[in-house]
């Protein structure tokens, strides 16, 4: 896509396959509210500690989240500003949609109009 060359692909695609899991989802939910440690965030989840600092581990490789050490703990983050680029991006893909919607009314109303005449 022309409109996204600014960021690579594969940094646009470790972003949205963060973001394409349920957990990883409510990782991030739990991180813009609070700063859990990952044993706060293991202890809510069924799954193994391991599995879930995987799910960490692709949040921030995909730069959604930070890890802040805290004594033996380590705090996670969001980093809103990479999530607001998330946002950019959608909305990017939002108004291509509603512009092509747009153009697709014109067409129909045009192909009613001359139906109507004829």
């Amino acid at each position: 896509m022309v409109a996204l060359r600014e960021e690579s692909e594969e940094s646009l695609n470790q972003l949205f396959r963060a973001l394409a899991d349920g957990t990883r989802r409510d990782i991030l939910t739990r991180s813009l509210t609070e700063t859990p440690s990952v044993s706060d965030l293991a202890a809510r989840y069924e799954m193994s500690f391991a599995a879930v600092q995987k799910h960490v581990a692709v949040l921030e490789r995909a730069g959604l989240i930070q890890k802040h050490p805290n004594g033996r703990e380590q705090l996670v983050s969001t980093n809103r500003a990479r999530l607001r680029r998330a946002g950019e991006l959608l909305d990017r893909f939002e108004a291509i949609w509603r512009q092509r919607m747009a153009q697709l009314d014109k067409v129909l109303a045009e192909r009613g109009a001359s139906a109507a005449h004829a």
